[in-house]
């Protein structure tokens, strides 16, 4: 019973970035359900300009995510680049509800995701490092279960202000109230420098070299970039609901059942990878997400129809999230997490920008039906990729 319990005792560190991302997604998931019928209801934007400020946000912290983590490497204090990133985030964030056009919550979303891409890369490489190989895809599990937990809470704040007929500019605007208390945590609850094991102080930084990354996390990179590529964006479920009939009122309370499902998964997932492997826990959520999207072009508008598969996809994607994770911590060298999770996020985020405009483009021009056979073949493609590459490790 005493080794089950030391194997479950999580870090201060991974705790308190656990509690950080609950509040911070609280903020953040006020807002992002109801963004894309705030742009197309509100603003009158299409599909294809949905697309586009998703990918532009997501590739834009894509590349800060690896000036990061190549910061956190050299030696800046992990809990400064957290400070700089979510304070940008949640300066920016609550300001989309004053927006007068779709170029103005281009802006700010652009504002958005640069905190998210100064803070992410420290915080897995924090992670990663705190928790050891061994309780490694428990710690992103629990990290992933607190993030998605906090995905519950904003929606629900959401419909309640909704419920009491409050605009939808003034919902965006009361999303600063958590992100306060996510910057008060980090600055008394986070420990200003992690200790850094004494046979790692004197080795110098290693320069950054593709050609110099170990082969089986090269192919882990661009396998992952692959399925970036191919996943669908989930504000375009939004829209998917809404073509179905889903009131706008019950938005935000479908995406925090979704949130609530990968927050029930992720951590048990994270942790069975630690015991059976990662292979066998991303083979069944891939395999799950390709199904999915072939059901979801094909679904009819009954209510729980559109809720199952909405939920659905939602634990297929809650299933990998962990594992994906520690597995990019378990071929990092460890002199190089933080430079490992940068290239991580920089290609994952990159090819998001052309995945989100290929899907919405595709969606506006020829069909719904056929944005989402093209989205679960490139999943398959891409899935056999890295099964390929993770075989081979």
């Amino acid at each position: 019973m005493a080794a089950v319990r030391a194997r479950l005792t999580l870090p201060r560190s991974v705790v308190v970035l656990g509690l950080v991302s609950f509040l911070n997604d609280a903020a953040s998931e006020m807002i992002t359900p109801l963004l894309p019928l705030f742009l197309t209801m509100t603003l009158g934007a299409g599909p294809m300009v949905v697309g586009l400020i998703e990918g532009v946000a997501e590739a834009t912290a894509s590349l800060l995510k690896l000036i990061s983590g190549r910061l956190a490497d050299r030696g800046v204090p992990p809990k400064w680049l957290l400070l700089g990133g979510y304070g940008i985030s949640n300066i920016a964030r609550p300001l989309v509800g004053l927006a007068l056009s779709w170029s103005w919550v281009l802006g700010l979303r652009f504002f958005d995701r640069v905190g998210k891409g100064v803070r992410t890369s420290p915080r897995d490489a924090l992670i990663a490092a705190a928790s050891g190989e061994g309780r490694r895809g428990h710690a992103f599990g629990f990290h992933r279960a607190m993030d998605n937990a906090g995905a519950v809470v904003g929606p629900l704040l959401a419909f309640a202000l909704l419920s009491l007929s409050v605009p939808l500019g003034h919902v965006f605007l009361a999303s600063v109230v958590p992100g306060v208390l996510v910057l008060a945590l980090l600055v008394f609850g986070l420990p200003g420098r992690p200790p850094v094991p004494p046979k790692l102080e004197t080795v110098p930084l290693p320069h950054l070299r593709w050609s110099q990354l170990d082969a089986r996390l090269k192919g882990l990179l661009l396998a992952a970039g692959g399925l970036a590529l191919a996943t669908v964006p989930e504000v375009f479920l939004v829209l998917w609901a809404r073509s179905r009939g889903l009131e706008i009122v019950w938005v935000p309370l479908i995406w925090a059942a979704a949130s609530l499902v990968k927050s029930l998964l992720s951590w048990p997932a994270g942790a069975l990878s630690d015991r059976v492997g990662r292979v066998p826990v991303v083979f069944v959520g891939w395999s799950s997400r390709v199904v999915l999207l072939l059901a979801l072009a094909h679904a009819g508008s009954a209510a729980p129809t559109i809720w199952g598969l909405f939920l659905a996809y939602a634990g297929a994607l809650a299933l990998t999230e962990g594992a994906e994770r520690a597995l990019i911590g378990d071929y990092a060298p460890a002199r190089l997490k933080g430079t490992a999770f940068g290239l991580y996020h920089l290609i994952t985020g990159a090819l998001t920008l052309p995945g989100a405009l290929l899907f919405g483009t595709v969606w506006q021009e020829v069909g719904e039906r056929s944005a989402f056979y093209l989205a679960a073949c490139l999943t398959a493609v891409a899935a056999a990729g890295m099964l390929a590459v993770l075989r081979r490790g």
